[in-house]
């Protein structure tokens, strides 16, 4: 019996035959950056991961933990990929307390499916997050990779609402950190350490997250303008207002024509509460633009609200349709400096002759890049050494959100090196001292 063979009768032991593929033309559908595994395996419980991970420890095989797949063009080249263990089947909510507004969840369930749960028919909770691929992002994806969207701006990120997770270690063990409340024990937040670590130092199988109430009406503010000084006076102005929108988003030429609009530059504003404070703040926020120079000004409300959200959020799933990977970069960087950064960065892919569009989450400091060209365009790689040299200046980094391999092997998939990444390296030599789980996908190769 082959190597294989072994490993997918192995598997097949602790999950049954039917939750095993070993076909090898439908393992390329799981391969990580052009790495096919040698088997998928769908554990349906911790217990059963738990066996899985001892399973590759002693056979000295690597892990990559994945959901629906939306992040798996993230990060950096795995050194291998021996096993990619699907956690789908992990999809119950175990708890919901209406009571203490909380909500355990396992790790394989959409964010999309626990909105829907959780709705109900509008006047119900909801979680506050609104990552990009919503409808196919699994809880545990997001969390592992910190994803986020438009509306951080108030709701905050994953280290905001989480209040514990259960999580199997890279040597196989089942440990549950955090609960219901917010104290914790002295040493590593385990909660908080999982929070962004991309499966390299523990598979997140549940959590535990705070919730929020629906609000009672939204819509969307557009405002169209002519150059980036009138687009930052009118954040600035808003942001040191009393007004409070949920996402203030800086939108390029390119990207709004994508979403059907027709500006230079196009601000977007999320309001929601209370319908008399939603109107209000539209009305607000139109006349303050206005003063700066708008050039129109545009409400949207009910399906148009969140037809509009939905295509930015998930701008990248446009662009598949026309590239197999598509290209898209995420830099980070002082907040003050977010309008500089987006008029540099069009400058440089101008220079470059690369088509590019611009979404800016202005008041958090992320500007998110997508290069509407093939992998294998000169310049590409350059283009984005020096954005990443950019963002660096303002005291921020690049990483690559999504990208062909070929583009990851000429640059830096987590941006510019910095001193944080040594703690991380201990961390994951102390917790998989046998470099099992992601090995290389995680910052600094790690």
């Amino acid at each position: 019996m082959s190597n294989s063979d072994q490993l997918v009768s192995a598997l097949k032991g602790i999950v049954g035959e039917a939750n095993v593929i070993s076909n090898p033309d439908q393992l390329k559908a799981y391969a990580v950056d052009g790495l096919i595994p040698k088997a998928v395996v769908s554990p349906g419980s911790a217990e059963e991961i738990s066996k899985v991970v001892v399973y590759a420890n002693t056979e000295k095989l690597s892990v990559v933990p994945r959901g629906n797949g939306t992040k798996m063009a993230a990060g950096g080249v795995p050194k291998k990929v021996d096993i990619v263990l699907s956690l789908l089947r992990l999809n119950k909510v175990l708890e919901y307390d209406v009571a203490n507004m909380s909500l355990s969840v396992e790790a394989g369930m959409t964010l999309a499916e626990v909105q829907k749960k959780l709705g109900n028919g509008g006047k119900g909770n909801f979680m506050a997050l609104d990552p990009a691929h919503t409808d196919k992002a699994t809880i545990g994806g997001i969390i592992a990779t910190n994803a986020s969207g438009p509306r951080r701006y108030i709701y905050g990120t994953c280290r905001d609402m989480l209040l514990g997770v259960k999580v199997v270690s890279p040597e196989g063990a089942i440990n549950s950190f955090g609960g219901k409340v917010l104290k914790n024990v002295s040493g590593y937040d385990m909660t908080k350490l999982m929070i962004g670590s991309w499966g390299s130092l523990g598979i997140i199988t549940q959590i535990t997250t705070k919730l929020l109430p629906l609000p009672e009406a939204s819509a969307t503010l557009l405002v169209s303008l002519e150059s980036l000084t009138a687009a930052n006076a009118v954040i600035k102005k808003v942001i040191h207002s009393v007004l409070l929108p949920s996402a203030i988003e800086l939108i390029s030429a390119k990207a709004a024509e994508r979403l059907g609009e027709k500006a230079k530059y196009l601000l977007a504003f999320s309001l929601e509460g209370v319908a008399e404070a939603v109107e209000r703040q539209a009305t607000d926020i139109a006349d303050f633009s206005k003063k700066e120079g708008a050039t129109a000004t545009k409400v949207l409300k009910g399906a148009d609200d969140q037809k509009f959200w939905v295509r930015l959020r998930d701008f990248s799933d446009d662009m598949a349709k026309e590239f197999a990977t598509p290209i898209v970069l995420k830099s980070n960087f002082l907040i003050s400096k977010h309008t500089e950064l987006l008029g540099v960065y069009e400058k440089l892919a101008q220079a470059a002759g690369v088509s590019a569009a611009f979404v800016l989450h202005a008041g958090n400091g992320i500007l998110y890049t997508y290069i509407f060209e093939k992998a294998d365009k000169s310049g590409i790689a350059d283009l984005i050494g020096k954005m990443t040299a950019e963002a660096a200046k303002c005291e921020g980094n690049l990483m690559v959100d999504s990208s062909p391999r070929e583009i990851k092997e000429k640059i830096s998939a987590w941006g510019q090196q910095r001193d944080d990444q040594i703690i991380m390296r201990r961390l994951k030599e102390n917790l998989d001292p046998n470099g099992v789980l992601s090995p290389g996908r995680f910052v600094g190769g790690i």
